[in-house]
């Protein structure tokens, strides 16, 4: 829900006051608003998806599958911006899985080259290919999977055998089966898949067209079930929003604990150096289409617009009030002056690694050992997350906010348990 904006008068008389004068509930209720846009704009962006899925499904073509791949990317877009809102708020950051987990073991769904591997002592189910398998055996268990459905998805695959690389559902399992592997390694392209996966009769190619089909279907319908679900809790009255509003002081620690531990543990450690430090294409958030440039561009905008207090909707309408911003600069303006200096320094290192991906130079290649033009791009975004951690965390000392703990990653902390 959008608030009704104040006017010019109105927002001089209230940040002309000290820092505490400000109304903690007021910047807490737009940060709630935000998140309700960016959800909605999720699901809005979602249903978009669904649409070009089934008409995919019903009417394979090679126009059909990239205008699928399209809306996938699309849908990218609002999504990524609500990653802030992980950490800090324990509704999310238990739902999150379900919607965008990686890295995932594709084996588990559909057929990989066989250069893959399969199973292993790690991931039993690396190969299990249930696409086309309408019946395995699980915990001792006879699964039927003769119907693909999104319960089977989600209840019984999604980290099957109590393994995280089993990711079934969300983002990333439609990203594969939209464009299948990446098999180019640190070379040009994404992956390949031919629309004729999805054909029918004697077009289909690589077997189980029909299920592949069911599959992409279910997953999809689950991301929208999931999302709207997300988007409900933080409507008015919705768990989210109540359990945020209930106490503005831990309202705006979430704020900033989500502001952090995105910039600090994952986006800079876990989904960034990390990935540098291993050379490894595989490490990469959307390694399938090579989209990781716009997933860690929008991630950092995410950051970004919760300490602005605003967010543009995907219709182009601006969400905006009072916000994190606003209090620190009644308290310290050359703090609040620091704090975007830094989102602006890191937001343009990610849009020149998003710039360079766009001109062909994509984020595999840039992890490619010895590629130092690459290296540098994506050390200028890790500088620039780790930079504006500092400063997040000088805003929760002046605003008097105790207890917050930022997600660390090995790859920052402690560089040699990596290779161990």
């Amino acid at each position: 829900m959008t608030r009704p904006f104040l006017s010019t008068t109105a927002l001089l008389l209230a940040f002309s006051s000290p820092a505490f004068a400000i109304d903690k509930s007021a910047v807490v209720d737009n940060y709630a608003d935000i998140a309700a846009a960016a959800y909605g704009d999720s699901l809005i962006t979602a249903k978009a998806l669904q649409a070009a899925i089934k008409t995919l499904t019903e009417t394979p073509s090679a126009e059909n599958l990239q205008a699928a791949k399209a809306a996938w990317i699309s849908a990218r877009v609002p999504y990524q911006q609500t990653e802030v809102f992980r950490f800090g708020n324990a509704i999310v950051d238990d739902w999150e899985g379900k919607v965008n987990a990686w890295p995932l073991d594709e084996g588990l769904i559909d057929y990989v080259d066989a250069s893959y591997g399969g199973p292993s002592d790690e991931n039993a189910f690396a190969g299990l290919n249930v696409i086309a398998n309408p019946s395995f055996t699980l915990s001792g268990a006879q699964i039927d999977a003769k119907t693909i459905t999104p319960e089977l998805l989600s209840e019984t695959l999604q980290e099957a055998d109590g393994v995280e690389a089993n990711v079934a559902t969300g983002y990333h399992a439609i990203e594969f089966l939209l464009w299948g592997q990446d098999l180019n390694g640190h070379g040009d392209g994404a992956g390949n898949r031919p629309w004729t996966d999805f054909a029918s009769g004697d077009s289909c190619t690589n077997d189980n067209c029909d299920r592949r089909a069911e599959y992409l279907t279910a997953a999809t319908d689950l991301l929208v079930s999931d999302l709207e679900w997300m988007a409900q809790q933080w409507s008015d009255g919705g768990a989210a929003r109540t359990d945020l509003l209930a106490d503005a002081d831990a309202g705006l620690s979430a704020m900033l604990t989500g502001m952090g531990s995105l910039s600090y543990g994952e986006q800079a450690g876990e989904r960034m150096r990390l990935g540098l430090m291993l050379n490894d294409p595989e490490e990469e958030h959307d390694c399938f289409s090579d989209n990781t440039h716009n997933s860690h561009y929008f991630d950092g905008l995410g950051v970004q617009n919760v300490y602005l207090g605003e967010y543009v909707r995907v219709d182009g309408t601006l969400v905006a009030g009072p916000s994190l911003s606003d209090m620190v600069a009644a308290n310290d303006a050359d703090l609040d002056a620091e704090m975007k200096s830094k989102l602006s320094t890191t937001m343009m290192a990610l849009g020149r690694i998003k710039t360079a991906a766009e001109a062909g130079f994509a984020y595999d290649q840039m992890l490619e050992r010895g590629n130092k033009a690459g290296e540098a791009l994506v050390m200028g975004g890790v500088n620039g997350l780790i930079d504006q951690t500092r400063s997040i965390e000088r805003v929760v000392t002046a605003l008097n906010l105790d207890g917050i703990d930022f997600e660390g990653s090995d790859s920052l902390d402690d560089p040699n348990a990596v290779f161990q």
